[in-house]
């Protein structure tokens, strides 16, 4: 039987509700995912410090949401371990511990050596001038000062070695563990600098040119614990009597 105009009609205005709220949830969800990259991009280009309070309302007014969005953004952070979420306080920066720190650069030295092993067995000439490009975009910001950019471009190095060997899992792995990278080089104060990282990039894009796994793996496995060593994992614990023992005369 033939609908009649009223129900046609609410048909219509159903499919027209469901429709926007549809609309709606995905403009929300889109809004999200940009807070979720400006707040990691911030922290990645040492912008943000860890242990900065990120109230959500400053948040919603900067982005012209509602603070359910921001929380939404917030909890996915939370969930990348770039944020902790703190009862009664609100959400802050992440501050990681040594051993996570530790663990962090562990997971990266296996995984970037088995990485660059296999790249090494099947990268091209067009890959190699993909990374080649991407040094010259690293000199480039390194001879302008350009201290955010040469700080993702250091970072994002290792994550084009991952999407050229077609690997989109690790790549995506890869990406985090370098972003938790950035916030614990902004916690413990790295004195490798970016100079001497460039330099290290280029010996291993050196290595993988020549098709030799084992000194790419070797030199990959350096720049990973020349970095790491670089951090201040082992501070100094005060002693108590020493420090406020009067000095000799």
């Amino acid at each position: 039987m033939p609908r009649s105009r009223a129900q046609l009609q609410v048909v219509d205005a159903t499919g027209g509700r469901r429709g926007a709220a549809r609309r709606t949830k995905a403009a929300e969800a889109s809004t999200t995912q940009r807070i979720v990259e400006s707040v990691t991009t911030a922290i990645v280009e040492r912008r943000l410090m860890p242990g900065t309070k990120l109230a959500e309302q400053p948040i919603a007014d900067i982005f012209g949401v509602s603070r359910t969005v921001v929380r939404q953004a917030l909890n996915q952070l939370s969930r990348d371990h770039l944020v902790t979420l703190e009862p009664a306080r609100g959400a802050f920066v992440a501050t990681p511990s040594v051993e996570e720190a530790r663990q962090v650069f562990e997971v990266r030295a296996m995984l970037e050596a088995a990485l660059v092993q296999r790249l090494a067995t099947s990268i091209t000439d067009t890959q190699l001038a993909e990374l080649r490009a991407h040094l010259r975009a690293e000199r480039e910001a390194l001879a302008r000062t350009d201290v955010p950019g040469r700080t993702r471009l250091l970072a994002d190095f290792h994550v084009v070695l991952a999407r050229l060997l077609g690997n989109d899992v690790l790549a995506e792995l890869l990406a985090d563990l370098l972003r938790r990278s950035s916030l614990i080089a902004l916690m413990y104060q790295s004195s490798h600098s970016a100079e001497v990282s460039h330099a290290e990039h280029e010996r291993i894009v050196d290595a993988l040119a020549q098709r030799d796994g084992k000194a790419a793996v070797k030199l990959m496995s350096h720049h990973l614990h020349s970095v790491e060593h670089n951090l201040h994992l082992d501070p100094r614990v005060p002693d108590l009597a020493a420090a406020l023992r009067p000095p000799r005369a």
